[in-house]
This record gives structure tokens, sequence and C-alpha cells, in this order.
């Protein structure tokens, strides 16, 4: 397989709907991958989430990709952000883990996207070695194969989450090879000097979000923000975002519990 769902939606201009991975193990991604007909991707969250980056997201990328053609697109964030210079081998490792897109958090000027970019395209087109023994079989495909097509089909993504970030979107989005500004609310509003989303974002960071989206449509790339909620993602979509998380495994599960809990007592009567 070359291509992914994520890729597709996004080339094809459709909302591309996910679920953010924060549980470690590959029997609870590949339930989340299983879930719905509407998910396109999952987040392997090794920032912030309970993952580790190497051995953890590289079991569950197998686990999710054996499903088959129709299989979500599993992505990794990595757990250094952009305002630090340890982002290159972490990038490596999750792109020979098997993913099929990074997302690297916190990126604040276009000379760090510039680099993430590289790290993640075999050479000439970047500086991304190779060497791993089994990345191409979290791809079903040949080693030669996935040298041919993996500078294509690899996502490219970067959080915008702090005030430099949002100085500089214009640059970042310029970026040559960059696929996807994806904005982090609640980083953002702190960085911003504003109280997080519970659930919605200060009419302030409103602004600016809008303003991101903009920029990022007007400079061709994709744009995706984080919800968590599938009625936040359903406005998010309506507003003309392309990539949208609507839900957490930890949250999902801790809502759902709640929910037949509270059905069970009489308290939905």
């Amino acid at each position: 397989m070359t291509s992914h769902a994520l890729y597709r939606a996004l080339e094809a201009s459709k909302t591309a709907f996910g679920a953010w991975i924060t549980l470690p193990g590959a029997h609870n991604a590949r339930i989340v991958a299983q879930s719905s007909p509407h998910l396109s991707w999952v987040m392997i969250d090794c920032e912030h989430g309970l993952t580790p980056l190497s051995a953890g997201s590289a079991e569950i990328i197998q686990a999710i990709t054996g499903i088959g053609f129709s299989d979500v697109s599993p992505l990794v964030r990595i757990p250094a952000t952009g305002t630090c210079s340890s982002t290159s081998w972490m990038i490596k490792y999750a792109l020979d883990a098997g993913a099929r897109g990074i997302l690297v958090p916190m990126v604040s000027n276009p000379e760090k996207a510039k680099e993430i970019v590289s790290d993640c395209r075999f050479p000439p087109a970047g500086r991304r070695g190779f060497g791993n023994p089994l990345t191409h079989l979290a791809w079903n495909v040949s080693v030669v194969d996935y040298l041919n097509f993996a500078n294509n089909f690899i996502t490219i993504m970067v959080q915008i989450e702090n005030k430099e970030g949002v100085e500089n979107v214009e640059g970042i989005a310029a970026v040559d090879g960059l696929d996807v500004l994806f904005i982090g609310p609640y980083d953002l509003s702190l960085n911003l000097g504003y109280p997080p989303p519970f659930p919605d974002v200060h009419p302030e960071v409103e602004k600016v979000i809008q303003a991101i989206l903009e920029v990022t449509h007007r400079k061709g790339k994709k744009c995706g923000i984080f919800c968590s909620s599938g009625t936040q993602a359903f406005q998010r979509a309506q507003q003309g975002f392309d990539m949208i998380n609507v839900t957490s495994d930890s949250g999902a599960m801790s809502e759902a519990i709640a929910s037949n809990l509270k059905a069970a007592v009489g308290q939905n009567v």
C-alpha cells in the first residue's frame, strides 16, 4: 500500500476526522482504529500520552496497519517540541516505526519547519537516514517501493501553539513540503495569556485561530485542530478545517462509562 487514509482525504479535500491515542498498548489502539468508518487517522501521542516513542509506537503501528487497505493512518506526535534542537532523531524513530505522518509540537519559525521537512525526506530531497529493517513491513511493501514513495506520502505536520508561532505563521505556512499546520488550542490559549478551553476557547483566542486558518489556506496548506467532542468537531468542519481531532481514547472511555452508569441509576429518565 503506497497511500493511506489521511493522505487520501486531504488530497480529495475531504475533512479528515481523527482520534488521539493517550493510553499505551496495541489492543487499545486497534480498538480505537476499528471504532468507526468515519475515522481517517489516529494520533499516537508520545508527547503527553503514555506510549514510549521507540518500541511503543512501533507496536501500535504494527497492530493498526494489519487491519487492511481501508485502515486509518497511524500518526505520531513526538515528545520534543519545536523550541528545542532534539527533534531530528525523534522524527527518525517515528518514521522508522512506520508512521504515516509526524506531528511536531510548538513550532515557532520557518527555519524549524524547514528542518522538520528535511528530516522527513530521504536524499536528495532531505536528510533522513535509511536502515531500519522493519519500516517497509509496516507499510506492507518492499524496501524498494518504500524508498520510492515515502517522500511523497508521509504527512508532515507542525503545531502552532505559542505566540512566536502565531507571529511567524505566514512564513511557516509558506514552507515547501509542509502539509498541515495543526492548532493546539490548549497550549495556544495558555501561551497567549488566556485560560484553556473548557470546553470552548476564549473569544480572543478564537480570533487567532480563525486568522491561522485563513493564512494556512491562503498559502495552500491544510489546517488541523484539536477538539474534544463531536459537537466541537462538527463546528470546526463547518468552518473549513481540514483535519480535526474528535476525541481521545481515555476521554471517550471515561465519558461512555459515566453515561452508562448515569443511565443505570436512572438519572437519564
